[in-house]
């Protein structure tokens, strides 16, 4: 069991990134001239040569053995959706055979893990072994505390010895180049010569829930699939809406303060911290930070948070949708982009030139969503989020914009060339020399909308909480890319930039505007409203991956140098056998489940009453209750072995397809789902009419309510 940390003796400015090699720390041990030719390397500006890698190995070593680490690791993000390492120790052999504690520039750059047992979809076959991993300059290095054990974490990228990207990373770089250079190059044709870098910032929410970890491990679906396969509400939910934003007990309290300590330490700026709307549900909220630094901490600060958890006797739940009938946790990931000058392109100014960047801007993302919509949709695609996505805390898996009222109008006022009217009152025409200023609390806030303006910012709010952020931000960063590089074709054509910056505003948002809809996204009229409008509605991710390699996409994700075709093809590959393998344990467990519990459980359960019933014994019911009681228990119980059998027989068929990823996928989504869905229904109502002490699993009433 965890303990409070006393931030009274060490304060929150001693604590933070204490075990992070970050520029503060490259300060005290490298020389100035390494500092600011790493920084030129980072920015893009230089190649990293062998010198400066040296100096920053020997200092990063100096660094972590003054901290007590003795190993090093290269951490990298392959396709399994997790984080991966191999660790090695300092220890070498000197002249004369002495040990001594060495880490040269080589062993900073560069490892060489088995490009062939990650998945890869193809791109190596299994004898072509060789892989890479590389040091990421632009994330951190930090050192990971387990239990008094310290280990020097390097953040790199992973690829194959042909250049192919086998992780997640090297994408997301790619599509943070391909997004700063187009942006760069409509900052200068508008007029904004000194603007040099763009950074897209990131800012993500981590959703959560937490179990007594007692009660996880009795549940073998929880253990193996991160979610329950089967199981009731309790008399009491989410319904009085008493949960969201309220008291937090005391096991939670210190919980969450032990989290911040381990978070602040690897320099995680943990900010937020509230209890959601489902009972056991949390949030964790981030500082925004550079696209790929989010990323990485967002990856560390799942890791931190079962590890804490399970030293407070929890475990930490992220499984997009664990408990039915309750809220699932996403991940919204708060998106802008920034100038190195500290201007936030997607903040509105006071002065009709900074609003004309902001409504170029505006409308080029407005373009971006509608036109790669399919696309921006499967990077939140996961076997996961289909349990969450279109219920009733979760988007729809229709991609939408939202502006609010007040944008909007702007928008429409501008297209039409008619005066505005603002909320004050003041009449504004809205043209080419007259631009309004705009307010920075210009909307509401949209919980139900998959993509929603908040002022500064977009919040992608579709992702899922078990994902990376990597793959939902490099889709994203490529179609606002790919729209900036039209804008900037023109405005650099253009006789008068200000005129023709204007008419593409007007022609964005005319032409796309059917992707804005301000309105609830849960209602079910929008499903109709939104197909009348020609928007699609895929809601599984078998279908919605196959964008992945759909001609259009291929093509501008290849024109911006994030993806090849190959790198695509062999992703749609590794992420549809994930699908498979996913749904194969799930309904696994499930006939396990009931196979080797359910029915044994319910069986004894069953034939105790049929002996209470013979012998009349008074349990409070009528003998004519208890045979009703009995019947139907009887008819589940046929009803529940039955469909267990058939999805057992299903599960054999799914098998015997053996390589065809695709067919295998759908056939999962199709004909596997539902008859674990069946097997769900039977086995839940047997719950209802089985003896608590019976059943043989925790049920969620102890699972949601015991913390």
């Amino acid at each position: 069991m965890g303990v409070p940390f006393d931030f009274a003796s060490h304060s929150v400015l001693e604590i933070f990134a204490s075990n992070c090699f970050n520029e503060s720390a490259m300060k005290r041990y490298l020389p100035a001239n390494i500092c600011n030719e790493l920084q030129s390397v980072r920015q893009g500006d230089k190649d990293l040569t062998p010198q400066v890698a040296e100096s920053v190995a020997a200092a990063m070593k100096q660094w972590a053995l003054e901290k007590g680490a003795t190993h090093f690791t290269h951490w990298f993000q392959p396709l399994t959706g997790s984080t991966a390492e191999k660790h090695d120790s300092f220890i070498n052999f000197g002249d004369k055979r002495q040990v001594i504690m060495d880490f040269s520039g080589k062993e900073l750059l560069q490892g060489e893990p088995d490009a062939s047992s990650f998945p890869n979809g193809g791109l190596r076959a299994t004898f072509e072994a060789r892989g890479y991993t590389a040091w990421d300059t632009t994330s951190p290095a930090f050192i990971k505390e387990t239990e008094g054990v310290k280990t020097l974490y390097i953040p790199t990228a992973f690829f194959s010895y042909n250049g192919q990207a086998l992780d997640k990373k090297v994408p997301l770089l790619r599509s943070c180049d391909a997004i700063e250079r187009q942006t760069l190059r409509m900052l200068h044709a508008l007029g904004y010569h000194n603007t040099r870098h763009i950074t897209v910032s990131v800012g993500p929410e981590q959703e959560y829930f937490l179990v007594d970890r007692d009660y996880y491990e009795k549940r073998i679906d929880l253990r193996l699939t991160g979610r329950t396969v089967f199981g009731n509400l309790a008399a009491k939910g989410q319904e009085l809406d008493d949960h969201y934003f309220g008291s937090l007990s005391d096991r939670i309290t210190v919980f969450m303060n032990e989290l911040n300590y381990e978070l602040w330490k690897v320099g995680i700026p943990s900010k937020t911290q509230h209890k959601e709307v489902a009972p056991g549900q949390f949030e964790v909220a981030t500082i925004y930070d550079v696209a790929n630094v989010s990323t990485d901490q967002n990856q560390l600060l799942m890791r931190i948070l079962k590890s804490v958890a399970r030293r407070h006797g929890m475990k930490a739940l992220l499984h997009e949708k664990p408990f039915a009938g309750v809220n699932g946790s996403g991940k919204h990931n708060n998106w802008s982009l920034a100038t190195d000058d500290g201007q936030n392109l997607l903040s509105p100014g006071e002065s009709p030139e900074d609003n004309l960047v902001f409504l170029v801007v505006l409308t080029s993302l407005i373009k971006a969503i509608d036109t790669y919509a399919p696309l921006i949709r499967a990077s939140a695609a996961t076997a996961g989020n289909d349990h969450r996505l279109g219920q009733n805390e979760a988007p729809p898996a229709i991609i939408s914009m939202y502006l609010g009222e007040q944008l909007t109008e702007i928008l429409e006022h501008l297209t039409t060339n008619t005066p505005y009217k603002k909320r004050n009152g003041e009449i504004l025409k809205v043209g080419v020399n007259a631009l309004p200023g705009l307010p920075k609390d210009m909307t509401d806030r949209n919980r139900t909308s998959p993509f929603a303006f908040t002022g500064n910012k977009f919040e992608f709010r579709m992702v899922g909480s078990s994902q990376s952020l990597a793959g939902p931000n490099t889709l994203l960063n490529a179609a606002v890319a790919d729209v900036f590089c039209e804008v900037a074709d023109c405005l650099e054509q253009a006789a008068d930039v200000k005129t023709a910056a204007v008419e593409l505003i007007k022609r964005f948002y005319s032409e796309h505007k059917r992707i804005i809809f301000n309105g609830n996204g849960y209602a079910k009229e929008w499903i109709v409203e939104a197909r009348r409008r020609g928007l699609a509605n895929i809601s599984s991710t078998v279908d919605a991956l196959q964008q992945l390699v759909e001609p259009k996409h291929v093509a501008m994700l290849e024109r911006h140098c994030v993806f090849s075709k190959e790198e695509l093809e062999s992703r749609l590959e590794v992420y549809l056998e994930i699908y498979s393998k996913q749904v194969n344990i799930e309904a696994g467990v499930m006939v396990e489940m009931t196979r080797r519990s359910i029915v044994p459980a319910v069986t004894r359960y069953l034939s105790e009453l049929c002996d209470d019933i013979k012998s009349q014994k008074d349990l409070g019911f009528s003998t004519l209750e208890l045979e009703k009681i009995a019947s139907l228990l009887s008819r589940e119980l046929n009803e529940t072995i039955k469909a267990g059998e058939a999805l057992h027989v299903t599960l054999a068929q799914a098998l015997a397809m053996g390589d065809d990823t695709h067919r295998q996928a759908h056939f999962y989504h199709e004909e596997v789902i539902p008859k674990m869905a069946d097997l769900r229904g039977h086995a839940d109502l047997l719950e209802t009419y089985t003896d608590k002490q019976a059943w043989p699993f925790p049920g969620y009433e102890e699972l949601l309510f015991r913390l």
